[in-house]
């Protein structure tokens, strides 16, 4: 599904240039929901940014579906943004002056789709989501958990290949990134979602199937969730904590 080799990316300020990411190299398979986790600095919003195109990376292959995403101009990257990649992000993104069903639809109203067939499509993603009672209220009407399911119903509108969510629990309490979370779990088990998440919450990450850990532009650890949540939960502590605390274990 998404194939990142080699990837490399660095900054320039004046005479100094700053290494983001460093040989980054990983897969995400259809189906898998994966977090990328890592301290302020570690590349992970940069590695987010550069799969989707939105910056250019120095060297290295992103590949989705065998298609490499560095090598399209930019007419044909925002064909792929349209209709190949899903985007959630911390500020939600709505409308204001469109009301929650008007938002979901978005992505088929730029791809003038069929209205019939872009109402009973946004009718259901509703219902999955647990929204349809808010179909006709304003963003301003509704809670940030709300609103982010929202935009998770939206993103899921074309069918991407791949969600790309930014912080998708951010700006949420406990109770709602609890709902949102549950929204991805649903559109991973009921619509067959492939969702790459960046956060900074061990919560959240604590319900995917995997988690790529970050330290320094590079990937310190990859954990594969085999037992229930709250074990995995506290793999990945101990794996945050030795790379916080420095005891001597090595990226791998």
């Amino acid at each position: 599904m998404l194939k990142v080799n080699h990837l490399y990316k660095s900054y320039r300020s004046g005479a100094n240039v700053y290494e983001v990411l460093k040989d980054v190299n990983f897969e995400v398979k259809k189906g898998e929901f994966v977090a990328v986790m890592g301290p302020s600095g570690s590349g992970k919003t940069t590695l987010l940014n550069c799969i989707s195109c939105f910056i250019p990376c120095d060297q290295g292959e992103i590949l989705l579906n065998e298609t490499d995403l560095t090598g399209l101009s930019q007419q044909q990257l925002a064909k792929v943004r349209n209709e190949e990649l899903g985007f959630v992000f911390q500020d939600f993104m709505l409308l204001d002056g469109l009301t929650v069903f008007e938002n979901v639809c978005i992505p088929k109203v730029i791809k003038e789709a069929p209205y019939k067939a872009m109402e009973k499509k946004a009718g259901k993603l509703l219902e999955i989501f647990g929204i349809s009672e808010i179909g006709d209220k304003y963003p301003a009407e509704i809670s940030g958990g709300q609103k982010q399911r929202t935009a998770v119903a939206r993103a899921l509108m074309n069918n991407p290949l791949l969600i790309l969510a930014d912080e998708p629990t951010g700006n949420l309490d406990s109770k709602s990134s609890e709902a949102v979370i549950g929204a991805f779990k649903s559109a991973q088990k009921q619509l067959q979602a492939t969702i790459f998440m960046v956060t900074h919450d061990s919560f959240s990450a604590s319900y995917c199937d995997r988690v790529i850990v970050m330290k320094d532009g590079r990937i310190f650890r990859e954990l594969v969730r085999t037992g229930g949540r709250r074990e995995f939960m506290g793999q990945l502590l101990s794996v945050l904590a030795a790379m916080n605390g420095g005891d001597g274990n090595e990226p791998r």
